[in-house]
């Protein structure tokens, strides 16, 4: 069974998800899709509208055969590390033959020559590197400036053009750059990304829209259904049950007060401690937190950006001082070490196939909930203290609900229904 994997937030899924996935299948002759899906906290430092058990129901009815869960510790990183452990889990299946990502270009090639010559980072371009972030670039700027020098310099003029500032581009190259760390025997191919950007909030087609538009979108009607025409039925209805529920919209402002309490309660030094504080960021941190005058995550966000912080960079930074991720937890070394069990959180018919297949090519221990594993694994207590934040910020719970990770069985469906 030829097998495609995907490397999925699905926030929600919509019509735009639903091409990729069809068209991923096609380019690549697959007869089964692996999707590593993001749990409740997103690449962008974001929690995620609605839960992952929710949106894993999203992905099997969009046309997903096995849907397996990319843990906090790499769901929240930089493109780097998202993409490292996204497709590591995609290779540690033993069943993935192809890897489809969307990109703004829609063409590999330049991709692969930069992701070869930069694979284990040359001591020039890491020199490239300090200098335009000495200039006080970001760090995404800084890394397409530098990668544009550095490929004019090694005469590949193609690849010193392409357009690494769009951020599916970028995102495309570190899936790249992962493969060939990893050495995986994985086929990489891409999909131009068609009619909504990555990140555009305005609807322009009247099918097809990003799903930061379609948050956007429902935030202001405060109801999913003004969302209809650019999602697929299903994901609607599953929109619809989970806000009549009380189980959404889940936001940054859900978290006010939990991350305020820490803000204020914790030093400057202890501050010091958590994952992306860099530079000095607890102190400005602790300066814009004292001069607010509404405790609201937003205003937050606008008095800490600058030039040189990114909005994603400082949401990960709150995440992980809300979330209680240490430095030391998620250090590189860890973090190559890369991750010790596969957790999976559901499947098709053609999914439990797959399944039974991995029981002898899987190359890591195979979770169907957080209970009992066969030895501790912290990123999956990370995972399952997550998911404890994000059910705490809903208004309708209970405990039950917030140590779902240890009794949620997978969600199984008998094939997708779009």
């Amino acid at each position: 069974m030829r097998t495609v994997g995907l490397i999925v937030e699905y926030n929600p899924f919509h019509n735009g998800h639903y091409y990729h996935l069809q068209q991923s299948a096609k380019i690549t002759k697959a007869d089964a899709v692996v999707a590593v899906m993001s749990g409740n906290f997103l690449q962008r430092g974001e929690p995620a509208l609605l839960d992952k058990w929710t949106r894993t129901e999203m992905a099997l009815r969009g046309g997903c055969d096995l849907v397996i869960e990319l843990p906090v510790a790499y769901s929240t990183q930089a493109a780097e590390w998202f993409a490292y452990g996204a497709v590591a889990l995609l290779g540690a299946t033993g069943v993935v033959d192809a890897l489809c990502f969307g990109s703004e270009a829609g063409e590999i090639g330049p991709l692969r020559r930069i992701a070869r010559m930069l694979a284990h980072e040359p001591e020039p371009f890491a020199r490239l590197m300090a200098d335009t972030l000495g200039r006080g670039a970001s760090y995404p700027a800084a890394y397409s400036e530098a990668v544009r020098l550095y490929m004019a310099q090694a005469g590949d003029h193609e690849a010193a053009a392409f357009p690494l500032e769009q951020p599916n581009n970028t995102l495309g190259l570190h899936y790249l750059l992962a493969l060939e760390r990893l050495g995986s025997r994985i086929e990489p191919h891409t999909i131009r990304r068609e009619k909504a950007g990555y990140s555009q909030s305005d609807i322009t087609d009247g099918e097809i829209a990003s799903a930061t538009a379609i948050r956007r979108l429902v935030a202001q009607q405060g109801a999913p259904d003004d969302a209809a025409p650019y999602v697929p039925r299903a994901t609607m209805d599953l929109l619809q049950r989970d806000y009549a529920a009380g189980r959404g919209p889940v936001s940054w402002s859900s978290f006010a007060r939990p991350l305020f309490h820490k803000l204020m309660c914790e030093s400057a030094g202890s501050l010091a401690d958590y994952h992306e504080m860099s530079e000095g960021l607890q102190h400005r941190l602790k300066r814009s937190v004292s001069t607010l005058s509404s405790l609201e995550v937003e205003p937050l966000l606008e008095a800490l950006k600058t030039r040189r912080y990114t909005r994603t960079k400082l949401q990960r930074m709150l995440l992980a001082v809300l979330l209680g991720h240490r430095k030391a937890d998620l250090s590189p070394d860890r973090l190559q070490s890369g991750i010790q069990y596969i957790r999976v959180l559901g499947f098709t018919g053609k999914g439990r196939e797959l399944l039974k297949k991995m029981k002898t090519t899987a190359s890591l221990p195979i979770l169907h909930s957080a209970a009992r594993p066969p030895e501790p694994y912290p990123y999956l207590e990370l995972d399952v203290q997550a998911t404890a934040a994000y059910t705490l910020a809903r208004t309708n719970t209970s405990a039950r609900d917030c140590f779902r990770d240890y009794y949620q069985k997978p969600i199984v469906l008998a094939e997708g229904t779009f």
